[in-house]
Parts: structure tokens; sequence; C-alpha cells
């Protein structure tokens, strides 16, 4: 038998008339305002029950039309707004599976009912107020249902455990159609609270400034909203009115929750951690946050009117401290499931809700979840937990998702190298073997759109991975052997850059490639696929691959010609190309200092021109916006790779000769008092000054608000930090750089970040700008105008002419003295000596010839290095 008819609708307005109910637009909006066009637009939709779908948003009209559908009695189907083409399918669909008699929606600005017929179609159950999607994706076959007593019951519990009170402001941090966000919605309205609209991100600097002018005490997160608050340098926020935060939609780490947690107490806000599912209305449980940091990965305790039981399998309940699923009783319980409008009708079909976790009741009484029912999966005879995978490749530091495919584990990771290295740990830690197990790299870990992970959509990538793959190997057998391929590219950078871990979605700035190493790659990479792009260094091996003219793809010979044996395209046969001028200026600076130091002539600069360049280098690969390994891994090892051949062949002489002192083997000498007199022991200073800007560099951008700062205003931190290396310049030096001076580090390293600076000019106004700097900075800096014409020239060229045309024919010695410049400038001390008197032309040659043969024997070390590295690895 029906239960009785409800005799009203249900309100949820239990403010005073007076009390602000909604900032809309930075305007409040008191409750007796709201009650009235709530009223209004309940009169507009009539009192024959009619089901409204309503296109959410954290906006003044859906929710004024929500709370009007549900004070009349007509249910209500709240659908995800905007205008991409995943949202308006799924409205469609919904539209056309479910025939609703009314649509409110944006129509172009203005807010909108569409009446489809006037009068109502469908006949409802008495209790039924609203039906929602089952989760955030799109794809969902049923909605659920509803009832008057599970909005209004839930929001009091909610309401009740958060203690809100007409002083509480809520900002609307998650879309009005996920029950989270709803929840919200309905427990601050029906306590008498407020809320602040907004549709802004908490990665938003504007949303701040709003939930600061209206005082907010509250807003809600899933976990990505959390990770987002943590990159945005939440805990330096200044937010004294904020009381909580709460947290549902997905598990947090459980340092995750620590950190916030104790951040809370010491800026005096508590954190919920609650637990929920959309056939609960919201909420199922929650954790005191008193709790919060000693109880963090438990969901708590019951909410309010609502109990659990832990069924183990056989209907019985779970003995203590043992698992089973999870079993949710309470007035907030749906009264079951809408698969087709005559659904709609249907009486209570669920009683209490299983909710698919497995969960343990703890000693101290909480709850906790281990697992997920259907995150069972059988794969070679063994039943895998794919939540304990996770949690088990976490605890190895590799952060990958779980799914599968059959009796096949599939793992996703944001990285071709961190996915293998998931596929080797997990064959190792489930005892199965690697064949069974796919590993695929994403761009990012992919969310529905109330921001839980969306393992569906893992699925069909892979599936579609797998697809291309076979579609790939088939096309491949068809094509020439001699077509570049990604292969050849990370082969490539393999030998080059010493990485015997290349994967296919790394880049050469993301790899830790530097100056050092920049010229024989672009070189090799030019000769393999033609004409590269200025931002070749941050695109991945398969994006490089990618590149390949028709001319390249076609120029495999099908004869027995040389080109064909060789297996690889024939080279570009053009009299001009363009080098970069970055290598340009580091052929000529080297030059210049090797000749000027033998007496060959006398042209000083070369030195300070080449720490323009490699700030310029610095930004552009060390802090490459690009996945990979980190900045500050980048900058150590490039500081390393000029550090470690240095100390060796300075230390070497100094035990052959006597004639370094320790602090010169060691490259501090910066770090000690002196007499203010070049000497001998300061002939490394170029290299010293390098190092520690790396270092001092390291430093820095391992403060993450630092990192942060840079990425989102990169010319701005540039010039700030010229500014500021300027400033010390002139605090130690003055204008005029006497002796000594200008060879200590923090007097010249304004050089590197003016090079830093250039390369962050990505505009012709700013280019000018540096232009000016650039000639203002440098002349007076040594009182000689020869000497700071050198150095201004080079950076005029390096602002202005990203390229240089020359003949074919100079670029392999260019290409060469660029590569080599660091191990020409670190040996030729010892070469030219004996021949400046006598013959400065061969002391100049035999010293740029012994820093190139230096140079190659490093390399050879180098890659022998890597391939034994990589062998002990394949062996392991």
């Amino acid at each position: 038998m029906l239960p009785k008819p409800l005799t009203r609708g249900l309100s949820l307005l239990g403010g005073r008339p007076d009390a602000t109910a909604l900032v809309v637009d930075g305007i409040p909006l008191t409750y007796a305002d709201l009650s009235d066009r709530v009223a209004e637009r309940a009169e507009f939709l009539g009192e024959t029950r009619r089901l409204v779908m309503i296109e959410a948003a954290n906006a003044l009209e859906p929710i004024v039309t929500y709370l009007a559908a549900l004070e009349g009695g007509h249910p209500v189907l709240l659908v995800a707004g905007g205008d991409d083409e995943a949202s308006l399918a799924h409205r469609a669909s919904l539209a056309a599976r479910f025939d609703p008699d009314v649509i409110a929606h944006d129509a172009t600005g203005d807010w909108a009912l569409e009446e489809r017929r006037s009068g109502g179609r469908h006949e409802f159950h008495p209790e039924l107020a609203m039906l929602a999607s089952t989760s955030g994706s799109t794809g969902s076959p049923k909605l659920v249902r509803l009832s008057g007593e599970n909005l209004r019951s839930n929001a009091a519990a909610i309401a009740e455990y958060l203690r809100l009170g007409p002083a509480d402001r809520a900002a609307t941090t998650l879309p009005l159609q996920y029950c989270y966000g709803l929840s919200v919605v309905n427990s601050h309205l029906l306590a008498g609270a407020s809320l602040l609209l907004t549709d802004r991100s908490v990665a938003d600097e504007q949303f701040w400034s709003e939930a600061a002018a209206h005082r907010i005490t509250s807003f809600a997160g899933v976990p990505y909203t959390f990770e987002l608050l943590e990159a945005g340098g939440f805990a330096g926020r200044d937010l004294p009115s904020l009381r909580y935060l709460t947290q549902a939609g997905g598990r947090l780490a459980p340092e995750a929750v620590r950190r916030i947690a104790r951040l809370g107490e010491e800026r005096g806000f508590d954190l919920f951690v609650m637990y929920g599912q959309t056939e609960a209305t919201a909420r199922m449980a929650y954790l005191p946050p008193e709790l919060a940091v000693t109880s963090a990965g438990a969901i708590g305790i019951p909410i309010p009117g609502g109990s659990f039981r832990i069924d183990a399998g056989d209907g019985a309940d779970a003995a203590p401290g043992s698992t089973g699923e999870l079993v949710y009783e309470g007035p907030n319980v749906m009264l079951g499931y809408a698969e087709t409008p005559e659904d709609f009708a249907l009486d209570r079909t669920v009683h209490e809700l299983r909710t698919g976790d497995v969960a343990r009741l703890r000693e101290d009484g909480l709850h906790e979840i281990v697992g997920r029912m259907n995150r069972f999966v059988k794969v070679f005879g063994l039943r895998l937990d794919l939540d304990r995978v996770e949690l088990l490749l976490a605890e190895e530091g590799i952060d990958a998702r779980a799914g599968s495919a059959g009796e096949r584990l599939l793992l996703f990771a944001t990285s071709e190298r961190t996915a293998q290295r998931a596929r080797e740990r997990a064959a190792t830690l489930l005892g199965i073997p690697a064949h069974v197990i796919g590993a695929y790299a994403v761009s990012e870990f992919p969310r529905t759109s109330s921001g839980k992970p969306d393992n569906a959509a893992l699925v069909r990538f892979a599936e579609l991975q797998d697809r291309s793959a076979a579609e790939s190997a088939t096309a491949s057998a068809r094509r020439s052997q001699n077509a570049p391929t990604p292969d050849m590219v990370r082969e490539l950078f393999v030998t080059l850059l010493a990485r015997p871990d290349v994967g296919l979605d790394d880049s050469f700035s993301g790899l830790g490639g530097d100056s050092l190493s920049y010229i024989e790659v672009s070189l090799r990479l030019e000769s393999l696929l033609g004409a590269l792009p200025r931002d070749w260094p941050t695109l991945t091996v398969r994006e490089l691959a990618a590149l390949a003219t028709p001319s390249r793809d076609a120029a495999a010979p099908s004869g027995n010609s040389d080109a064909g044996k060789a297996g690889r395209p024939t080279p570009p046969t053009r009299r001009l190309v363009r080098m970069e001028t970055p290598a340009v200026l580091r052929a000529i600076a080297i030059v210049l200092i090797v000749g000027t130091h033998a007496d060959l002539f006398m042209m000083k600069g070369g030195a300070h021109l080449l720490l323009a360049v490699a700030g310029y280098n610095l930004a552009r690969f060390q802090l490459a916006p690009v996945p990979g390994s980190t900045r500050v891994r980048r900058l150590v090892r490039s500081a390393l790779q000029i550090a470690v051949p240095a100390v060796l062949w300075i230390g070497a002489v100094a035990l052959v000769t006597a004639q370094y002192s320790p602090t010169t083997a060691l490259l501090v000498n910066n770090l000690v008092p002196g007499d203010g007199r070049w000497n001998e022991q300061w002939q490394f200073w170029f290299l010293e000054a390098a190092i520690w800007s790396l270092l001092g560099l390291a430093a820095l951008f391992a403060v993450r608000c630092v990192d942060r700062l840079e990425r989102r205003a990169p010319f701005g931190f540039a010039l700030a930090g010229l500014a500021i290396a300027l400033a010390v310049r002139f605090a130690l030096s003055g204008l005029h750089a006497e002796h000594v001076e200008r060879y200590a580090a923090p007097v010249v390293v304004w050089l590197i970040a003016l090079g830093w600076l250039v390369a962050r000019a990505d505009t012709t106004a700013r280019r000018w700008l540096v232009s000016a700097i650039a000639v203002a900075s440098a002349f007076g800096f040594f009182g000689d105008p020869l000497r700071e014409g050198i150095v201004a020239a080079g950076i005029l060229l390096l602002i202005w002419l990203p390229t240089i045309r020359m003949p074919r024919l100079f670029v392999p010695a260019i290409a060469t003295l660029a590569g080599a410049s660091m191990f020409i400038y670190l040996t030729h001390w010892q070469v030219y000596p004996p021949f400046e008197q006598s013959a400065p032309w061969l002391g100049t040659l035999l010293s740029l010839a012994v820093g190139i043969a230096a140079w190659r024997v490093h390399a050879f070390a180098s890659s022998r290095l890597a391939r034994l590295r990589s062998g002990r690895v394949a062996v392991a």
C-alpha cells in the first residue's frame, strides 16, 4: 500500500527572514527575498506534479528553481551544465530517456523554463522529491530515487554534526548536481546559514579574494580539491574566518589528512573527513575532527540517525576486526533506482544500503574502508584487490592507478618510465608474470565531473591504446624500415645523454638535457628528422619522431645503395643551414677566451658572455616546465656535470704540479677571504660562478611556493631576479668592478640572470626592454668599452636573432667548439703557457684540440658507464 500523499512539498529555508541566505555576485540576498523568488517560481510551475530537469550551476536561478520545485512537490532532476560536447550529449540522453515535463536552463545568458507540456504525463510516487545520477559520470543508465525525507533528514544530520548556525557561510566549491555539492546547499539553508555562490576554483586567486571579502567559514572539497590547495600554497593563506573544511568524494591519503588537520590546529579550523554515496542522499559517516590526526584513514562513525553493520558474506555480521561489505541503514537511504519513467511510481524497494565497499570495524569503534567489492579481480589465478595494488605501488614511491580487462591487470601512470616501473614492481610484489600486466602512460589521471577517479575512462583508454598498437604494428610492417621511429630517437637520447632509462614520453629537458649536450643532440636529431622547431627540447620522443618530414620517410632507397644499407635517412643537402645563436656564441666566446689568454689577440669579454648564454640555456633546459625530473633535480644534475670533471681535472693538476690550492680544486674560492687581486687561483672563476648559481637556484626552487610563482609569472620572476642580482652587484662593486671583483660569483651572477630574462622575453615589447637593460648594465662594468661591447653585442644577438644562417661546411667546427667549450676552458690553462711568447697561434690551436679531446673522452666514458648501468638494470 502506498504511503499517504504529502500535503505539501519540502521547504529547506530555515533562516530568519532578515538573515542573509545567499551572496550573489557580491550582493547579499535575504531569506525573505529568496523565499519570495521561490514562491513566484513555484507558482509558475503549477500544482500538477511535473518532472523538472534543471541545468545545474552555482548560481541564483538554478537554486531558486530547485527550491521551488521541491516546495511545489515536483520531482527534480539536476544535470550538469556546460556547452561542451559531453555535457550536451548527456543532457540530451537523459531528456530522451526520462522525458522531463519542464527543462530549466541557461538560454544565452537568460534563465529559461522550457515547458514541454502543460500538464504532467508521468505518475510519481507521493514521496518522490528528486532523481539523481548514480555518479558524476555521463554514462549512468539509472537514476537514484530520493524522497523529501531523504533530503531533509540528511541535511539535518549534516547540520548537526557540523554544528551549523546562522553565523556560518560556505563557498560553493563543488558542482550543484553532485550530491556532495547539493548537500552543502541543503544543510546550510536548513540551518539558517548562508552560501557564497561562486563557480571559481580554489586554484583561482579571485576565489580567495571573494572568500576573504565575504568571510566564509567553510568550503568542501574532493581529494583533487586538496591537491590544488596544497599546490596553490593554502598553508600560507590568511583566512581568519575559516571554521572548518569538509572532505569527501573519494579517499584522501592519510598523510594528506594529517597535514591538513595539523595545519587546522595551527590556524584554528577543523577538518571533517566524510563518507557517503548518492544512494544515501549524500553523507553516511564522518570522522570527528579531533581524531583526524590520530585516526587518518578511517571514515569514522555513522551520521546522527544512521547505523552501520558489516556483512561477512553469508548474511551474518562480521566478527569484530574482520572485513565484509559495509551496509548502512538510516532515514536518508534512497527509495530505489529508476531505469525508465515507469519506475517513478515505484514504492520503496531499498531499506538498507549495501555500499559495495569492503570495511572493518576497528578496535577504537571507527569504521575503515579497506577495498571495493567490484575492485577485486582474478588475474593469473590470483584474486587481487586493485586498491591494494595501488597502495603497494604507492609504498614503493610509484603513483599509479590500477584497473582490469578480462584477466589482465592494467596499470596507468603519468609517464612511460613510471608506467614500466609500476609494471615491473607489480609483477614482483604480486608474484604474477609481467606479460599479464598492461602498462600505459597518460597525461593525467582522469576524473569524473564530480572530481572522483574515472577508472572506466582509464580502461577505455587502454582498449584504444591496444587497438592502436595493433593497427600501428600492421602499418609498420608495410612501411620502409628506414623511416625514423620513436625507438630511433629514444636510442639517440640514451647514447648522447647517457640515460638508459629514457621512455617514449620523455623530453630532452625533462631528462635533464642541458647546454652541454644540446648541440650534439640537436644536430643528430636534425640529421635524423629534418628541421626542428625551436621548442623541440620540450617535445617527447614520440612527438619528435612524428616531426620526420615526408621527404625523409621516403628517402630510404629500395635498392642496395649505401644509404639503404645504413638504415638511416639521407642527410639534407642544403648549402646554408641555421644554427641556434647560443651555440654560435659559445663557439665564438671560447675562441675569444683562449686566443686572448694565449696572447694571439686581445678581445676580452668572452667568459662573461658565456655566463649570459649559460643563463639563457638554464631557463630553456633546467627550468623548462616539462614532465620528467624535477627542476631541483635537473639543476643539481647540471651542477654535478660541471663540478665532477672540473674537480677531477683541477685536483689532478694540483697533485702533479702543486699549482692550485684545495679551495681552487674544490671550487670554493668565493667562500674564503682573499687579497682582492687576480692570481692563478681565480682561473676557474667562470665554472665556480656557474656551479654555485645552479646550486643556489636548486635550493630556491626546492621551496614549492617559489617554484609555483616562477611558473605563474616567468618573465616577472626573471626580471625580479635580475633586479636583485644587479642590486647585489652595485652593493659589492659599485658601477665599475675592479680587479677580482669582476670575477666573484655574487658580482657576476647578474649575467646569468640577464640570460635567463632573455629566454623569458617572449614579446617584442619585452625584448626591447631587455635590450635596454642589457646595454645599460653591460657598459661601465669593466671600464673597457671593447670588452663591454662584446658582451652587449652577444646578448643583443641572443635577444633578436634566435638562429644564424651559415654554410654547412662551418657547422661541424662550430658544433664541436660549442659542445667542448667547458672542457676547453677547463684544460686550456695547462696547454697554452709554453707557447704564449713564441707561438700564440699554436698555443691557441693546441688548447682547442686538447679541450675537444677531453670532451670526447668524457663523452665516451659517460656512454660506457650508462651502458653498463643499463646492463645491470636489464639483468636485475
